[in-house]
């Protein structure tokens, strides 16, 4: 929104006082820069209220008694648009997502004060601060009566057992689509709409009818879909060592890109930091530390299957001297157990899956046509030929049931050795 606009309509919900939608807070401060009152739970109670509903606007710097706008100096500005980041992030189970603006509006006697204009989206989530739920109601926050809570929890349970990569991803509209990413999906004969629509990339708000897009939309159809979906990216490290120390970090990359790039990202950081021995009993024979058409079918996984709706973990991809370890957030699919991954495949983002497989190519090294060909043949992949390399069955483990760790064993060249020998 111009900031002309915003301004005007500011001034006129300041004029008019709070309702459902804005809430109005002083800030106090004390040691110098360190906001004290309204407190982080006070605070995390309004976030997480508006968050529960359909979203709201909060504005730090104007009295909700009088209506006054006091603002914020400049000097504490910087600090408390950190500390209202941290409560969203901190305070509130699971981290509500904020939008923060600094704004100048004029008080009543004209002069320009700073305001802190905070945006909360309407949540995919139901979260609670202070081991409490919260709801927006009237200009006031209520804690949730059980047989509303439970109600809400209903409407939202329903909407993941519809498929969560199918919801709509609130504050999102069809014009965040970049232009570029969506001609793969479009035929020349049928309305653009309707096609994106009947490719689940598209959905509409039960609440208001609006349409935005899903979270398989934001993942494909955005330039950065971390905008909306803060975690859905995938961190890469390397390490010289054999342990996670900040001191042997030799390369570091976030892909934060459409899902197809991040892929290809997270391959080609390992392909630039993998070593390359050489077996000369036989003629030379090189020898990577991994086969890249393993780490695709891994990376490829670890993107059609983690846990969209969980906050605050991200896929991590990370390599050390001896090893690869490959982190995805969620549980395993349904029924599914560590030991029935080489035999079974169960889909957790099935319109996500479905779109890879149906619109993407895959890379050289995949050896196939599409990023995903649907016969289950992934897990038997990586297992076979990372053996192959290094002698090590790859291994996966559930961590803290919450994540799925996959650590794959780089190429051990003694036995690579023997094995050209037989």
């Amino acid at each position: 929104m111009e900031h002309e606009k915003l301004v005007r309509e500011l001034l006129f919900h300041i004029r008019l006082g709070e309702d459902s939608s804005i809430e109005f807070k002083a800030v106090t401060f004390e040691n110098g820069n360190k906001p004290k009152d309204p407190n982080k739970d006070k605070m995390a109670h309004e976030l997480a209220a508006f968050a529960n509903g359909q979203g709201g606007r909060l504005l730090l710097g104007v009295d909700d008694k009088n209506r006054d706008v006091i603002g914020i100096d400049d000097d504490k500005v910087a600090s408390t648009e950190e500390w209202i980041v941290n409560i969203s992030q901190q305070n509130i189970v699971p981290p509500v997502r904020i939008d923060t603006r600094l704004v100048q509006i004029p008080n009543r006697e004209g002069h320009l004060k700073t305001i802190i204009y905070v945006e909360i989206p309407r949540s995919l989530s139901i979260h609670q601060s202070a081991g409490r739920y919260y709801q927006r109601v009237g200009s006031t926050k209520q804690e949730m009566k059980p047989d509303v809570l439970a109600r809400l929890f209903q409407q939202r349970s329903q909407a993941r057992l519809i498929r969560f990569d199918e919801s709509l991803v609130p504050g999102t509209s069809i014009d965040d689509i970049d232009s570029s990413l969506k001609s793969r999906f479009l035929r020349p004969t049928i309305p653009e709409h309707m096609q994106l629509h009947k490719l689940h990339l598209t959905a509409k708000d039960d609440y208001e009818a609006k349409q935005g897009l899903s979270v398989s939309g934001v993942l494909l159809l955005t330039p950065d879909p971390t905008q909306w979906l803060t975690n859905a990216y995938i961190q890469c490290v390397c390490y010289s060592g054999q342990q996670r120390d900040a001191q042997d970090q030799l390369d570091a990359q976030d892909y934060t890109g459409p899902i197809d790039q991040q892929i290809n990202g997270a391959v080609d950081f390992v392909k630039r930091n993998m070593k390359t021995a050489a077996i000369k009993d036989v003629g030379r024979i090189d020898l990577p530390q991994y086969d890249i058409g393993v780490i695709f079918e891994a990376v490829v996984n670890a993107i059609a299957h983690r846990d969209y709706s969980m906050t605050g973990r991200r896929i991590r991809l990370h390599m050390f001297a001896d090893r690869l370890e490959l982190y995805t957030p969620g549980q395993l699919s349904n029924s599914l157990t560590i030991d029935g991954l080489m035999d079974n495949t169960v889909t957790r983002n099935e319109a996500l899956v479905n779109l890879l497989s149906r619109y993407y190519n895959a890379r050289e090294e995949a050896g196939r046509q599409a990023i995903i060909e649907r016969r289950g043949e992934g897990v038997p992949k990586i297992i076979n030929r990372s053996k192959e390399l290094s002698g090590k069955e790859p291994e996966y483990k559930m961590i803290d049931d919450a994540e799925l760790l996959l650590t794959i064993y780089a190429a051990n060249k003694a036995y690579a050795t023997n094995e050209s020998k037989r």
